[in-house]
């Protein structure tokens, strides 16, 4: 559904995307993840025909996204960071707008207005102005715009930032629907890096390059099957107590993070024994995605 070949995009000097190749299958959520700056948006933007790449190509379900942006334009959703809903109007004219730019017919959009709305519980509120009403409710009729014209890809750049648990959760049990329902192509960007957990597939960048791409399940895999998360006031000394090599751990602020892989599972009862009484806390858990994140985003630490 989305095949992006070597796309590059510059600024002047600056590189804000270096040869970025992706294939997404249709039906798949994709996550493009990557600490700030990383070029995440711009990566969307080009592939949502918003910026031409500087070079590279872009196909979306076959078509070209640099030869025939419009016609592309009419198969894609697009939920950007900051709402695109104009806050002076209504909910239900917000989407009938939306729907004009699509030459939607009056009865197709009154049906899947009402429809949508439901899902959402924002029926009552369709002729409450954009402006009044909560983020939650904003994001909820930004997602609806954005699959108003039942498009078959989906762009989600950072769709849940600053909602609160009960809203991100109603947003993603609808993307999952649609999912299922539709074999809709969903790529996501995230900060929360639960939401991408369940991915089917997730593209890490950092510096405008791509650096892992894999089921979560399995780059959290590869990263290790445990982490040990250790706190205390010297945690450049543990390092040194324990011998640790450079791609075993990584600091972050206060606390020390130790990989544990299947083979090593002893190390974590002498790694207890040894700061038992040093460190103010030692706490074991599963490695998860943020875990992943952490170690890809650092500049000295892989998951090699």
């Amino acid at each position: 559904m989305i095949l992006a070949k070597n796309i590059t995009k510059k600024y002047g000097d600056q590189t804000a995307v270096d040869e970025l190749s992706l294939d997404i299958p249709q039906g798949q959520f994709f996550g493009l993840l990557g600490p700030n700056g990383s070029g995440k948006t711009t990566s969307i933007h080009m592939l949502s025909t918003l910026i031409q790449p500087t070079s590279g190509s872009v196909y979306v379900d076959g078509i070209d996204v640099q030869k025939s942006p419009r016609t592309v334009r009419k198969n894609i959703g697009l939920v950007f960071q900051e709402s695109a809903l104009d806050r002076t109007l209504s909910i239900e004219e917000n989407l009938y707008f939306c729907a004009g730019l699509h030459n939607l017919s009056r009865q197709v959009v009154s049906t899947r207005v009402d429809t949508l709305l439901e899902l959402f519980e924002l029926q009552s509120k369709k002729n409450n102005a954009v402006g009044s009403l909560s983020g939650g409710m904003r994001r909820a009729v930004d997602i609806i715009r954005g699959v108003l014209h039942e498009p078959k890809v989906l762009f989600l750049d950072e769709p849940t930032v600053g909602l609160d648990l009960p809203s991100r959760r109603r947003i993603w049990r609808f993307i999952k629907q649609l999912i299922d329902e539709q074999q809709l192509t969903v790529v996501l960007t995230t900060h929360y890096l639960e939401e991408a957990a369940p991915c089917d597939n997730v593209a890490f960048i950092k510096e405008g390059e791509l650096v892992s791409e894999g089921a979560p399940e399995r780059l959290i895999e590869q990263l290790g099957k445990i982490i040990i998360e250790i706190n205390g006031s010297n945690v450049n000394e543990f390092v040194r107590q324990l011998e640790l090599k450079k791609h075993e751990y990584m600091i972050e602020g206060d606390s020390l993070l130790i990989r544990i892989r299947d083979s090593e599972t002893e190390k974590v009862e002498l790694i207890q024994n040894v700061l038992r009484n040093q460190a103010e806390i030692i706490s074991v858990r599963k490695a998860n995605l943020n875990d992943v994140f952490l170690w890809i985003s650092s500049n000295d630490h892989g998951l090699k």
